[in-house]
């Protein structure tokens, strides 16, 4: 036998908005949108509790006007960043000039003005417009006829009404705002789950009605109606007077106008008393009163998928953990940025966390949004999708982690070679190391790249002239890697495992390249930690004096050159004229410089 549910009172209320739902309880607000990317991002604050308001805005009546006027700014405000989240592209010209020129922030104008002109509309459609079609009306009937005081208001609420309800079914014609009305329904569901005791997942909340006692559209109703028995009222106590006073004419009904939007906060608060005191009861005595505003909202919620009930309910429980513990943050939207204000904000990250190179904060955002450096500075949007990835990456390189570890790859003589700990991040300076080797490299020729690594050099010199290239490392991993490297670039290279020439016996080549491990041992430990700490320390430990690798190709090269063959290697600073020495035997030494005028590399002549 099924556990029987425990039915849970709740005093959370909510509203939806552009692609999502706020979500508003006790001490604490939540608005849950899902961006273009699918990723449900969330905005929370707290607010003050009820129980620690002013005792006067707690009153009956009072409060309702609170709540009304709290409902209609609070909810334009949420409309606005809930639209700005989801991404309406980039700013206009204009945007930019107010923001840049006169200081201005452009969603709080935007929301102001907002706000004024859903105001400007409601007493239009709702307060002149029913007026102004009964003073027709009268027109027709005939010259000196008027409706009394009751008939007069009775025909402009019954216009009120239709007005609303043809306002209400022309709006969900449109394609955003029946979606909007999709979450409205999420968001009825979700609370209706909860309220049930229901567990509350997507499941459980779709069984539930998407029809709820406490809905603003009811409220609406509750207002039209009550705005006609309150102002019936008090025309029919002072409307003659006003009459005699100001005449029948465009005076008197401006007068009108006027009362009707200064007795709309009682209306409020009245139709606020109503509508919660009508939620805490399902007797069949006061049913009739709640049918109008839920068969209203029949048109004012929809049917939501199950995406829109997932975002309902993480707005929910983000306002139920919040109101449960206090000592939960608040959380705000992460707005759409621009290309620059990105660099910005990553340049300032590495900084705190002691990264001092600029530039990587560019490289960042060019290589993952696949454009050109010189493109980062402008004022192009960041998909949120991208906005993501750069952040996991600069998680990632505040830890010490070397970034084209952080980026997977780095370029390499213009092609993409895949890095990870274990290979060296092959250098600029290497790139060296392959244009001398081409000059003299053709099909024809063989060549060996001792201690491949990422085979960063072995593609390069393959793509470039296409010999026939062995490339050996003693590094299982290492090799591992520089075969994905090579299918990567579409390149035939021989892969072997080799400690230095311990495998190659007897083959012959016509280049041997290599750029060995040459620091002094006693040297690591003084290293960036970006090096020291990541990259693999078989890649850089050169032995005690940092000649261990030289000194065994020194040894050894003679044995697997061809006649006229040519050996290059690359080395540290300081160490070229060392490693020319020990090159005995060759018809020719060279010493080159690199681009700043460094001796990096040993070319000899067998």
């Amino acid at each position: 036998m099924s556990k029987k549910k425990t039915k849970k009172c709740t005093s959370v209320g909510g509203q939806a908005v552009i692609e999502g739902v706020m979500m508003r309880g006790n001490s604490a607000m939540a608005t849950a949108v899902r961006d273009e990317d699918g990723i449900i991002r969330i905005e929370s604050k707290r607010i003050k509790p009820k129980e620690k308001t002013n005792r006067l805005l707690r009153l009956p009546i009072i409060r309702g006007v609170v709540s009304f006027i709290q409902s209609f700014t609070v909810g334009t405000s949420t409309l606005m960043s809930s639209a700005e989240v989801f991404g309406e592209g980039e700013p206009s010209k204009t945007e930019k000039w107010l923001a840049e020129k006169l200081k201005v922030d452009v969603m709080k104008v935007v929301s102001v003005v907002a706000l004024l002109l859903g105001l400007g509309l409601a007493i239009v459609l709702f307060m002149w417009l029913p007026q102004f079609l009964r003073t027709l009306l009268e027109r027709i009937i005939g010259e000196g006829f008027y409706f009394d005081v009751w008939a007069k208001n009775f025909i402009e609420g019954g216009l009120k009404l239709v007005i609303f309800i043809a306002y209400i079914c022309l709006a969900s014609l449109l394609k955003d705002v029946k979606r909007t009305f999709m979450y409205h329904g999420a968001e009825h569901k979700t609370i209706a789950c909860y309220e049930s005791g229901l567990e509350l997942t997507v499941e459980n909340a779709k069984k539930c009605s998407r029809v709820h006692d406490r809905c603003g559209t009811t409220f609406m109703v509750f207002v039209l109606v009550i705005s006609i028995l309150v102002f019936a009222l008090f025309e029919a106590l002072v409307g003659e007077p006003l009459k005699q006073a100001l005449g029948v004419g465009t005076l008197y009904n401006a007068v009108r106008l006027l009362c009707k939007l200064a007795f709309l906060p009682i209306v409020a608060g009245l139709s606020y008393e109503l509508l919660k005191g009508l939620a805490k009861t399902q007797s069949v005595l006061v049913k009739p009163l709640k049918i109008p505003g839920l068969l209203l909202q029949r048109i004012t919620t929809r049917e939501p998928d199950e995406s829109m009930l997932e975002v309902a309910i993480t707005a929910f429980n983000t306002v139920i953990e919040m109101d449960a513990n206090p000592d939960i943050p608040e959380k705000k939207f992460n707005i759409p940025k621009t290309r620059k204000e990105v660099i910005a904000d990553i340049k300032e990250t590495l900084k705190a966390n002691g990264v001092e190179e600029e530039a990587e904060a560019e490289w960042i955002v060019a290589l993952t949004l696949k454009i050109k450096r010189d493109e980062v500075y402008t004022d192009d949007i960041i998909p949120q999708i991208d906005i993501r990835k750069i952040r996991n990456i600069v998680k990632e390189r505040i830890t010490g982690r070397p970034l084209w570890y952080c980026m997977g790859d780095t370029e390499f003589y213009g092609y993409t070679i895949k890095v990870d700990e274990r290979v060296l991040i092959p250098r600029p300076e290497t790139e060296l190391l392959v244009y001398n080797a081409l000059d003299f490299l053709d099909e024809r020729k063989r060549v060996l790249d001792l201690c491949t690594g990422s085979g960063a050099i072995a593609i390069a010199i393959k793509k470039e002239k296409n010999p026939i290239v062995t490339a050996v490392d003693k590094s299982m991993d290492a090799l591992d890697l520089a075969k994905e490297n090579a299918k990567l670039n579409d390149v035939d290279i021989q892969f072997v495992w080799s400690d230095m020439f311990s495998t190659l016996e007897g083959k012959k080549f016509d280049l041997i390249v290599s750029n060995p491990p040459y620091i002094k041992s006693e040297d690591i430990k003084t290293l960036q930690t970006e090096v020291k700490d990541f990259e693999p320390i078989m890649a850089l430990d050169g032995g005690e004096d940092g000649y261990d690798f030289y000194k065994i190709i020194a040894e050894r090269a003679h044995e697997f050159l061809n006649a006229d063959g040519v050996l290059l290697l690359e080395c540290g600073i300081g160490q070229a004229s060392e490693i020319a020495k020990m090159l005995k035997g060759f018809k020719s030494v060279e010493i080159i410089k690199d681009y700043e005028y460094t001796d990096r590399i040993v070319k000899a002549v067998l």
